[in-house]
């Protein structure tokens, strides 16, 4: 009685039969639909009852229940064979995520659908080289159902397979047009583009078929025996084959023999030493001979013969063999060359002179002519005229003529254009004359930029001397390099070009006061300085050697507080210069108004304008202002109104902004300030009084 009064026991009597009435309240469940035709018709799987079958019980897994029935599929997993040996890990072991079913006899348990989860968005499209299979040429344009007969089947028949079971060999759907005579695979020769078009599977292990041996057929070369196409088979050992087997050679023996042993192969093999294999023909321009090959001929190719190319002796013209290799000895320059130079050097000083002297005796080019003997000439080689080619000296001939080197002119004038378009003859009028012509004055060997050591006088050379700011500019300042090289190939822009006829500072520099200080009442000389000049040195556009006489160049003296303002008081600076340099602005104007606010508001206005001189005459301070009341206004102070305060009748007006003393207009009768009440000749008395 103690056991049955243990909490513990009856937990475990009513979990237990809590189990089993939900385990037999499923049994009696029914399937949520049909079974597919293929599961249908096993009686194994067909039941309500049956349901373990497929989706698995106490001791395995849906999948290892699939997999009692799908055998073929357990060996692809197994093996990484197929479809399904070839799908991720996890997804191979989910059946049921590709192949559903319950959804009626008709249902097709390999659909597009379980393509596209196994990574096939198309079944059609589907990659055979997944599974092995690679696919090409003839087999892309068949349908799916050519070799999977049942592959849209709705109700795949019993005992077939859908896609499983067929065989990638060719003799599993081709039959076999050598009847069984070739030891060879069909892919050693037939490829999937079309039966008729040969390739031969590893040949170039052997040789390569390109060329003539490509437009060969097989039974050229393997006819019968050993050789032969069905002698032939994967992995045998076949014994290779020599040149000299198929083709006989035109060669003396001894050069055969004596190639073979220099590169070490049979005689019979030393031909594609030379020859290519792959040739379109014995003479093609694909043989290559080494020296040392060359040698073995009885001329050996040292220098200068080393990079001639063959066709130079040996000419294509020559029709046979013997002609075109008639196995020449080596001889002097003379046997076979020319001399270009038409016999220049065959008087003077250079009588005595051989092809050696100036070329190498191991080529002819480049010759060997240095700058150290070309100092020997009137012109040494120095700076850029060691770079220069001969030819831009010593220019090619016409037809027929040879290439000139005596008596070539070494003036500068000779190969270069004036690229100053004679700017300078006037100058270069009175000058004795130089050995290599005026260039050379001023421009070196090394660049037509470097100029002498002293540099370049420009006040001497142009009549404009480079003092101030002007010296310290760079020559592309006033000279814009251009885009192009002109015909004398200067890039170095000229002034006139660029600026016009020269005019004095404004050629090249914006007039920023626009004329205003060349009129007939400004002075045209300042100490024997005309234009800018007469204000602005070439040091600084801001310094002043002779100073701003203000009265003079505007008409407006500085006096008072207006001479100890700064310039930027009335002329404000700009964030930028303007078009012409400019970096400040012009004065508003002269008048007091152009610059200061009218305290007075237009009271003393006439004609439009204010005349604030006539009482504020001094320029020091504002507030000190001459005003005679007796002359300037319709009120006469007298005695009894000169000591009252000005405040006392003009009181300020308006506020902020707008206050203002009142001057005018202003009464000037009696009443206008004094009430009536206060008149002491009044008859009338204030009553407060």
């Amino acid at each position: 009685m103690r056991g049955l009064r243990n909490p513990k026991l009856w937990i475990t009597l009513l979990s237990t039969g809590g189990v089993l009435y939900f385990t037999l309240g499923d049994l009696t469940k029914t399937a949520p639909g049909p079974l597919a035709s293929v599961h249908q018709r096993d009686a194994k799987l067909r039941g309500w009852n049956r349901c373990s079958a497929c989706h698995g019980g106490w001791f395995r897994t849906m999948t290892q229940s699939c997999l009692v029935c799908h055998r073929e599929i357990e060996t692809d997993l197994g093996n990484g064979t197929g479809l399904h040996g070839h799908l991720p890990a996890d997804r191979a072991k989910e059946c049921a995520r590709c192949h559903t079913d319950h959804h009626g006899e008709r249902f097709v348990m390999v659909n597009q659908r379980s393509f596209a989860l196994a990574g096939f968005a198309d079944v059609k499209a589907f990659k055979h080289d997944s599974i092995g299979f690679a696919m090409a040429g003839r087999h892309l344009q068949l349908a799916c159902t050519k070799c999977h007969v049942h592959a849209e089947a709705v109700e795949l028949p019993e005992g077939a397979k859908r896609y499983l079971g067929l065989q990638k060999g060719c003799a599993a759907c081709h039959r076999d047009a050598h009847e069984g005579r070739m030891k060879l695979a069909c892919a050693s020769c037939h490829g999937q583009e079309s039966f008729d078009r040969l390739h031969a599977d590893g040949h170039e292990r052997h040789l390569v078929l390109d060329g003539a041996h490509g437009r060969a057929t097989c039974r050229t070369c393997h006819a019968t025996g050993e050789h032969g196409l069905e002698s032939l088979g994967r992995g045998r050992s076949v014994a290779p084959r020599l040149c000299a087997d198929c083709h006989q050679s035109p060669h003396n023996p001894s050069f055969v023999e004596g190639v073979a042993k220099l590169e070490g192969v049979a005689p019979g093999a030393s031909c594609a030493k030379c020859h290519a294999a792959a040739h379109g023909g014995f003479r093609g321009e694909r043989v290559t001979v080494t020296a040392s090959q060359h040698a073995l001929s009885g001329f050996a190719l040292a220098e200068p013969h080393a990079k001639v190319k063959c066709a130079s002796c040996h000419t294509a013209a020559e029709s046979s063999f013997a002609a075109r290799y008639p196995g020449r000895g080596a001889s002097s320059c003379g046997s076979c060359h020319q001399d270009p130079h038409g016999g220049q050097f065959g008087t003077g000083p250079a009588a005595a002179a051989t092809c050696v002297t100036c070329h190498d005796s191991k080529h002819f080019k480049p010759h060997g002519f240095t700058a150290e003997r070309h100092a020997s000439t009137k012109l040494p080689l120095t700076g850029r005229h060691l770079e220069a080619d001969c030819n831009r000296c010593h220019v090619d001939p016409v037809a027929g003529a040879a290439r000139a080197f005596r008596g070539t002119d070494d003036t500068c004038a000779k190969c270069h254009t004036d690229a100053h378009g004679g700017f300078f003859q006037k100058t270069l009028a009175g000058l004795a004359p130089h050995p290599h012509g005026d260039c050379a004055r001023c421009h070196a060997t090394t660049a037509f930029s470097a100029l002498p050591t002293d540099g370049f006088d420009h006040a001497r050379w142009t009549g404009f001397a480079l003092r101030g700011a002007h010296s310290q500019s760079t020559c592309e300042s006033c000279h814009a390099k251009t885009a192009k090289p002109d015909a004398a190939g200067r890039t170095f822009g000229r002034v006139a070009a660029r600026y016009g006829v020269f005019r004095g500072c404004v050629t090249c520099h914006a007039d920023p006061h626009r004329g205003r200080f060349d009129t007939a009442r400004h002075p045209a000389t300042i100490a024997g300085r005309t234009g800018c000049a007469r204000c602005h040195v070439e040091s600084s556009f801001r310094a002043f050697p002779t100073g701003f006489d203000h009265a003079t160049w505007t008409g407006f003296a500085l006096t008072g507080a207006h001479a100890k303002a700064s310039c930027t008081a009335c002329h404000a600076p700009l964030n930028a210069p303007d078009p012409s340099g400019r970096t400040f602005r012009p004065a508003k104007g002269t008048r007091c108004a152009d610059c200061h606010r009218d305290p007075h508001r237009g009271q003393f206005e006439r004609g439009g304008a204010t005349d604030c001189a006539k009482c504020h005459q001094s320029t020091q301070r504002f507030q000190e202002v001459r005003f005679d009341h007796e002359l300037q206004s319709r009120f006469r102070l007298g005695k009894r109104h000169k000591g009252v305060a000005c405040a006392k009748c003009h009181k300020v007006e308006g506020k902020g902004d707008q206050a203002m003393v009142r001057y005018r207009p202003k009464r000037t009768d009696c009443i206008a300030c004094h009430p009536a009440h206060d008149d002491p000749f009044s008859r009338t008395k204030r009553k407060d009084r």
